[in-house]
């Protein structure tokens, strides 16, 4: 039977992050650096160079902790406009040398090898023109990983194989061994609670993992995705989930507060400016959202979190009235917090919904805004103000003791819009 034809280029830019910034300071280049969402000592790294990783410091790092082993380190703020621009340079200069099928986040994308590309030393060639380009398009300082395998799954594992700077190609004949000095945390899909379960089941290594069975895997992943895997370890291309593409159900923001901010008065006008924010990007992807939610995680431990539904709308100020409606349902109110998050949830198309006929009805026999229509213009002409020149131009007053605060943040499947979220 011949052997698996290579299917998938997978490419990944090593600390993408502390890259971004080394190629924009030059001062950071060579130098250990550590990105934080805001500059505080209880904030952590979520982006750490490979100067700084050699000491041991890597993503989800205490800052204080970050700089007791790795001292000198420089802390910088994240700026995630500037690494949303730079992202589409990348994937531009991929494009001279491969089609992207699809930007998988800000860091990582994929690309289907034509049929008469999957020869090894043609493969090979390919990705040392991925970062050739890289190199020249964009900046030197950007490394990329490329990995090539007869999957999408086995490709991504071959680029975080030989970071930084690889360049691997995983053929059926290597497998499963090529992977057998792997950790269980090190493969896409396995995560604390996973590893944990696997424990039970006496699987504490990878080559234990790739010795078992379908049925045992399945059983012991306890879900379909147990066989997903069984088949993506032996080079089997496995459609994507039918989960994965379906209607988005929510959007939503959270921020770790910075200690100026933790305060009940900063920390609400946070949540205002999240919400305000979450209700631009419901406009702009054509949404109505029948329920809000909040969530609080407070300095000193512990968690609060309360929704609230409502007849489907898009009004920022009725988003507004429900935000305050449900602070005042908080418990303790003078404690610090640590994060705020709001979610817009039970999302709908505009032009799927027939308005009420009796209000705004919160759920409760209340009303949370009346003439909600009237105001359809009003977001409108606030959206494009904001598009043109920035949060800072035009916003409800809510959110204004936090105007310069909660700054765009990008999650690992999702690049922002830089025209909604900034």
């Amino acid at each position: 039977m011949s052997e698996l034809p290579l299917t998938a280029l997978f490419v990944d830019f090593d600390a993408y992050f502390a890259s971004a910034e080394q190629h924009m300071r030059p001062e950071l280049r060579g130098q250990a650096v550590g990105v934080v969402p805001v500059m505080a000592e209880s904030s952590c790294c979520i982006a750490a160079s490979y100067e700084a990783k050699a000491q041991g410091v890597k993503t989800g790092t205490r800052v204080s902790d970050a700089r007791r082993m790795c001292p000198g380190i420089r802390i910088v703020q994240a700026q995630p406009a500037r690494y949303v621009e730079l992202h589409h340079r990348l994937v531009a200069a991929v494009e001279t040398c491969i089609h992207v099928e699809a930007v998988l986040s800000i860091d990582e994308m994929w690309c289907w090898l034509p049929y008469n590309w999957r020869e090894h030393e043609t493969v090979l060639r390919v990705g040392r023109e991925i970062k050739e380009a890289v190199c020249r398009d964009v900046s030197p300082w950007i490394r990329a990983s490329v990995g090539v395998a007869p999957n999408r799954w086995l490709a991504k594992m071959a680029s975080k194989m030989r970071k930084p700077d690889g360049l691997l190609v995983i053929e059926e004949r290597d497998l499963p061994e090529i992977l057998y000095d792997l950790s269980l945390r090190d493969l896409h899909g396995v995560g604390q609670a996973m590893e944990l379960r696997l424990h039970a089941h006496g699987i504490h290594d990878v080559r234990t993992l790739c010795g078992l069975d379908r049925q045992r895997l399945h059983t012991a992943w306890g879900s379909v995705e147990g066989d997903r895997l069984w088949l993506q370890l032996r080079g089997q291309e496995v459609p994507d989930d039918p989960l994965i593409g379906q209607v988005q159900r929510s959007i939503g923001h959270s921020h770790v507060l910075p200690p100026d901010k933790r305060g009940p008065d900063g920390a609400l006008a946070v949540l205002h400016k999240l919400t305000q924010k979450a209700a631009q990007r419901l406009r702009h992807h054509g949404r109505l959202a029948a329920k809000l939610g909040i969530s609080l995680r407070y300095v000193r431990g512990g968690k609060w979190g309360r929704e609230m539904g409502f007849e489907p709308c898009d009004d920022s100020l009725v988003f507004a009235k429900v935000l305050a409606h449900l602070w005042k349902m908080r418990p303790a109110h003078e404690a610090k917090l640590l994060k705020v998050s709001v979610v817009l949830d039970r999302l709908t198309h505009q032009g799927n919904y027939t308005p009420s006929l009796f209000g705004m009805g919160d759920g409760g026999g209340g009303t949370v805004g009346e003439d909600v229509e009237c105001r359809s213009d009003l977001n409108a002409s606030m959206d494009v103000l904001v598009r043109k020149f920035g949060r800072q131009a035009i916003y409800l007053g809510g959110a204004h003791a936090a105007i310069d605060a909660a700054p765009m943040r990008i999650s690992f499947s999702h690049v922002p819009d830089l025209d909604v979220e900034q």
